[in-house]
């Protein structure tokens, strides 16, 4: 990181380094999609950014086949398994620290043309909470310390990207009739799942 960031990184005296290990309570980590990366050494020759940091080259499909389905958003494809890898990969590298997942989800497009009983019904929201709970099931037996879980998200609401024109939420707001909500299929699915 000191030779790919340079001097765009902060300077600590050694003093504050020692004050800041062991100085987090618990990670918490957003999962929505995967992608598929490769080095690319030269990525890092113009403008220097966070964004150029890493030097690689992300990609949403391999050899032409996407990394899973793909929802509303064009960045976010569907890839429960990541989210085992993740969590693996961040005990080992990380001495298994405390997580929560503060974020997991998928959109769907805002059709302003279904009516409201068709709007209710997310088969797909409900899939890929089950598929992404089933890996987070293995991790934990793996030994990953995750205490806590939380879906993205409740209602429908501004994405800070799209605007209103996808949907994350288990719960429908009418934006058109005073902002009402209605329970999704998917917000019915986990209020039996957290019951059991």
């Amino acid at each position: 990181m000191h030779s790919l960031v340079g001097n765009r990184l902060p300077k600590f005296s050694e003093e504050e380094s020692k004050l800041l290990k062991g100085s987090f309570d618990f990670l918490g980590l957003n999962y929505y999609t995967a992608l598929y990366a490769a080095y690319a050494p030269q990525f890092n020759s113009g403008n220097k950014s966070y964004s150029t940091d890493p030097r690689v080259n992300q990609s949403t499909s391999r050899n032409g086949i996407p990394i899973g389905p793909k929802a509303a958003s064009d960045w976010l494809y569907i890839y429960p398994q990541g989210i085992r890898d993740l969590l693996l990969y961040t005990k080992k590298k990380y001495n298994n620290p405390l997580i929560y997942i503060t974020e997991n989800g998928i959109d769907e497009a805002n059709n302003a043309t279904l009516s409201l009983e068709e709007a209710l019904v997310d088969n797909m929201r409900i899939d890929y909470y089950y598929q992404h709970l089933s890996f987070l099931q293995k991790a934990i037996k793996d030994g990953v310390n995750v205490k806590g879980y939380f879906a993205w998200s409740l209602l429908d609401n501004f994405e800070w990207f799209s605007g209103y024109t996808v949907r994350f939420g288990i719960n429908y707001v009418d934006y058109k009739n005073g902002l009402k909500r209605y329970p999704k299929l998917s917000a019915r699915w986990f209020k039996n799942f957290l019951k059991k």
